[in-house]
């Protein structure tokens, strides 16, 4: 059915509007590639943007046609709402006690040997009840709605049994139905052995003897990643799971080349949407991940919490990958959680142009989940906008993540916080 013109509404003026639009999918992007809008406007309808244009051009139109505004009265740069393509919010418990032994000298690897780690927040989240879940998931995603994060990939594996895999799921699930900020769940049971197991081979065909098929059936993930790695899995089991879960119609991520390369080769062989962490990948590893087409997705979160070296980002760019920025938030290694801040950072330190740092959780973040419906303002885009109480879109990066959006619009509504 045709929507009337007067479910039409425009927003602005905006000082600047930066649309992400029209940029290079792969590879470095100069920051005279990015389009500045001046004086601009969006008209938004049903949930999706129809147009963006000067903002006295818009508004004669919407004069005219009687169309909503929605008027903002201070300097404001517009930019797409922000895509976290990998993080770890559903869980219960703190791991405080594994910061701690970290930041004092113990290693990732020597902490989950002696029983820290990955296992005990699987042992808190087992515990945890399902509405304890959806409660804890919603405040996180409260907090990452106010930072302007729109959309939110969300990882299972914490459960390690099927009933649990699936607790985590539906929490998520829940709070995708109840929750402005969209949340792309992920299978991610093959996170590590868990305990009543005694044979990482046994505990995959499990997962896709009697987990997958449920996961399906209820459609609560179309994803499925594992965690590719000494203290996880290797390289023969993480690809042989993800060949067989790709026949089953999944989608498939890889945990790569966090500690040791790899991950990067099951990733290509694979032909996985991405491949994320990647702070150990060498020359050899960029050049598979570019050959197969996977997407490059980074976690300074990860590298802060843990105390290491980033992944070379500025490497990949210069290699011709596609470059997404991701948190990574999750109690253990990467407890902060704040994409601006860790994306304005790593872009320092890697020495990333605005362009490619903004893209890298916009547009580019989009691929890496394989959605072509946002990271632009581009017409027939979701109208997931965020504005920034500044004339000056470079003020962004500058501040390195302690500016704020000031207003939050989710498919065109603004977003009460």
């Amino acid at each position: 059915m045709k929507t009337s013109d007067s479910e039409i509404s425009l927003i602005g003026p905006f000082s600047q509007a930066i649309p992400m639009t029209g940029l290079p999918k792969t590879g470095p992007i100069k920051d005279t590639q990015l389009q500045v809008l001046a004086n601009a406007g969006v008209l938004v309808q049903e949930g999706k943007i129809v147009k963006v244009d000067a903002y006295q051009k818009l508004e004669q139109g919407a004069q005219a046609n009687a169309y909503q505004v929605d008027r903002i009265a201070q300097p404001m740069v517009l930019l797409p709402g922000l895509i976290d393509a990998h993080t770890h919010l559903c869980f219960a418990g703190s791991r405080a006690n594994d910061y701690a032994l970290r930041v004092a000298g113990k290693s990732y690897l020597e902490i989950a040997h002696s029983g820290g780690g990955i296992l005990e927040t699987v042992r808190k989240t087992r515990e945890a009840t399902l509405i304890e879940l959806v409660d804890l998931l919603k405040k996180r995603c409260d907090r990452h709605l106010a930072e302007g994060v729109t959309t939110c990939e969300v990882k299972s594996g914490y459960g390690l049994t099927v009933d649990d895999e699936l607790k985590m799921l539906e929490a998520i699930a829940l709070v995708h139905k109840h929750h402005a900020l969209d949340l792309i769940p992920t299978c991610l049971a093959a996170h590590t052995r868990p305990p009543e197991f005694t044979d990482s081979k046994l505990y995959l065909q499990h997962l896709l003897d009697v987990l997958l098929p449920q996961v399906q059936e209820q459609n609560l993930a179309s994803r499925v990643d594992i965690f590719v790695e000494e203290s996880a899995f290797t390289e023969k089991e993480s690809l042989d799971y993800l060949l067989k879960a790709k026949e089953m119609g999944f989608d498939i991520t890889v945990h790569a080349d966090q500690f040791s390369t790899g991950g990067s080769r099951v990733a290509a062989e694979a032909g996985a949407l991405s491949a994320d962490h990647l702070e150990a990948s060498d020359e050899a590893s960029v050049a598979l991940l570019k050959e197969a087409g996977v997407v490059a997705t980074v976690l300074p979160g990860a590298s802060l919490g843990l105390g290491m070296g980033y992944a070379p980002a500025r490497t990949m760019l210069d290699s011709g990958l596609c470059l997404t920025i991701a948190t990574d938030w999750n109690p253990g290694s990467a407890p902060m959680g704040d994409l601006l801040t860790q994306a304005a950072l790593l872009g320092a330190a890697e020495k990333l142009s605005t362009a490619e740092t903004f893209a890298a959780i916009t547009t580019r973040a989009s691929r890496a989940l394989n959605l072509s419906d946002r990271g632009e303002l581009g017409k027939g885009c979701l109208a997931d906008i965020i504005a920034f109480p500044t004339a000056d879109y470079r003020e962004i990066l500058y501040q390195q993540g302690k500016l704020k959006p000031a207003i939050i619009w989710k498919k065109g509504v603004r977003v009460c916080l």
